[in-house]
């Protein structure tokens, strides 16, 4: 898969092969979505609004610090919001049956996403294959949430929505154009004029796409995290940079941005570090993002830093989902 990704931002000879397998992902991906539409497949609806925050292409947008910012505006507004997400990236030995994550949890049982989001204690956060049924147990725990906030879940049409954010990567847009194999869509670009919001994360915004920056300049030791360390704290020191996320080169210029100078080292979405991942003897400190250091926390060493972020949105947007979502 990692290899093929080099072509989704591309066309070369190998199109001529993934081109006519893209058209019959259309086709099936289009009659999916019709047949839920129409209710011949019967979604189920829930008895709070959903949000859906998801994307139509393949890696990482920034769907995680959007929803974290999302939670909070909505608690800033009176609402309980609760979240549910496949879990993805976790080892499957609970068979992908709800469940609640907690803090204590570990990357490899619940997925790294889940367990950034559950360690931020906003608010609930379940997992299940089954979002409806993550979900339903997740208002059975907790009656006082009013409202679901459902991580990637834009192609998961069994789960009857009241809004929909589409993430898109500001940099990387839509690759190609192309559906998967020969491109990144899962979905074509068309999907985007009937969502209720676009959000472009590190980009300019077209027509009436919503703006979305990640902002942080300070890290935190994972040994230690009460121990913190600014851009200047860390210049003129040997630095590694280690990123698993969707689009790595995104978090290694964050770093740049600071004047750091910084050996960079991408993994694959989802990676599993390990500490040999993190063996690098001539490095003064290796720094990371959030959503990789819940995967290593267990075998950092004093060296290892992260990079917290936050979400920051065009103010209009909180408006517009408390308009979708409201009675």
């Amino acid at each position: 898969m990692e290899r093929l990704q080099h072509h989704w931002y591309r066309l070369s000879p190998l199109h001529l092969l993934l081109y006519p397998i893209s058209i019959v992902f259309r086709a099936l991906s289009a009659l999916r979505r019709f047949l839920y539409r129409s209710g011949i497949l019967a979604a189920v609806k829930l008895p709070v609004p959903v949000v859906i925050v998801g994307n139509i292409s393949v890696g990482g947008t920034g769907k995680t610090p959007l929803i974290l910012w999302l939670a909070q505006q909505l608690i800033d507004n009176g609402w309980h919001p609760g979240i549910v997400s496949r879990g993805y990236g976790s080892n499957g030995k609970h068979g992908g049956v709800p469940r609640e994550v907690t803090a204590d949890n570990v990357a490899d049982e619940v997925g790294d996403e889940p367990l950034l989001m559950a360690q931020r204690a906003l608010c609930p956060v379940w997992t299940g294959r089954d979002r409806p049924a993550a979900a339903q147990a997740l208002l059975a725990a907790h009656p006082e949430c009013d409202i679901i906030l459902s991580d990637d879940g834009m192609q998961h049409y069994r789960l009857r929505r009241d809004a929909e954010i589409a993430v898109v990567d500001g940099a990387r847009r839509f690759g190609n154009g192309m559906l998967l194999p020969a491109g990144p869509l899962r979905e074509p670009v068309s999907r985007l004029r009937e969502v209720d919001a676009v959000v472009v994360n590190g980009g300019p915004a077209q027509g009436n796409e919503f703006t979305m920056h990640l902002e942080g300049n300070i890290f935190y030791n994972l040994l230690n995290p009460g121990i913190v360390a600014s851009p200047a704290d860390l210049a003129g020191k040997r630095l590694h940079a280690i990123a698993g996320i969707g689009h790595p080169q995104r978090f290694f210029a964050h770093l740049e941005q600071f004047g750091l100078r910084i050996t960079p080292h991408p993994f694959p979405d989802h990676h599993r570090f390990n500490a040999d991942d993190l063996a690098f003897v001539e490095a003064d400190a290796i720094l990371m993002t959030e959503k990789d250091a819940v995967k290593c926390a267990a075998f950092a060493t004093e060296r290892c830093w992260a990079l917290r972020v936050d979400a920051l949105v065009s103010p209009p947007l909180t408006q517009l989902i408390l308009e979708k979502v409201t009675p």
